[in-house]
């Protein structure tokens, strides 16, 4: 199977250049070259690649300093490619902010290999990095940092205190939530006999799962609390 991305090669040799250009496009990947740090710059602020093979001795600087410039603005993995062998030098390449090191001359499997690697590692960071974002319910979606609740990518226009009480029960799928434990943690007071004020805010969402047809609901459990399940 053909993979997919774009890799950047920053290289000024062009031999080298041309050939890990067509190993990697028979990969199936996008490649953007470029023979110097100059060119390297402009790429970046065009595209948005999915790795970066950077040469360390170049024309116009070195690598490592370019690494540690670019790090602030993007995460995107680095794989030094170089003849330098030192371990100073590996060192020096990884801290400056770089993924991977390849020395010169390598093994075209290994090349490729490595390459794959970083851009595995990468997509599970950003899955990873999405998932502490998203509390997803097949259509439904909680965003934890901006607080708002999705159907269908959809905003549901929940207040503060409906979104709250959706994502503790979203949270607890399946279980039954006692109204005393919802109404305290939402509202950080203890519950009165009177219970009508969650009755309301549990029953106003409910409609809007359902006028967005949610697949799940909220059940009320007699004598219990409330559950989070499939409609």
């Amino acid at each position: 199977m053909k993979e997919t991305g774009t890799i950047l090669l920053v290289e000024d040799d062009k031999n080298i250049q041309r050939t890990n250009r067509r190993i990697l496009e028979r990969e199936g990947y996008t490649v953007l070259c470029a023979g110097n740090l100059h060119g390297a710059q402009a790429l970046l602020m065009e595209h948005s690649p999915d790795a970066m093979v950077l040469d360390i001795m170049l024309p116009d600087g070195n690598g490592l300093d370019f690494c540690g410039k670019i790090r602030p603005y993007t995460s995107v993995p680095v794989l030094f490619l170089t003849a330098l062998d030192e371990k100073s030098e590996i060192i020096e390449g990884l801290l400056a902010g770089g993924n991977d090191y390849i020395t010169k001359p390598y093994d075209v499997d290994e090349f490729v290999a490595r390459i794959k690697a970083q851009l595995r590692l990468a997509r599970m960071n950003r899955r990873d990095a999405m998932e502490e974002r998203m509390l997803v319910r097949d259509t439904l979606s909680l965003d934890l940092i901006a607080q708002r609740a999705y159907l269908d990518g959809k905003d549901m226009l929940l207040t503060q205190k409906e979104y709250s009480l959706l994502l503790l029960l979203a949270r607890s799928q399946e279980e039954t939530l006692s109204s005393e434990y919802l109404y305290e943690t939402v509202w950080n007071m203890p519950m009165t006999a009177d219970n009508r004020t969650l009755k309301k805010h549990i029953s106003t969402v409910r409609k809007k799962m359902e006028e967005g047809n949610c697949r799940y609901t909220i059940t009320a459990v007699y004598g219990k609390g409330y559950t989070f399940e499939k409609a």
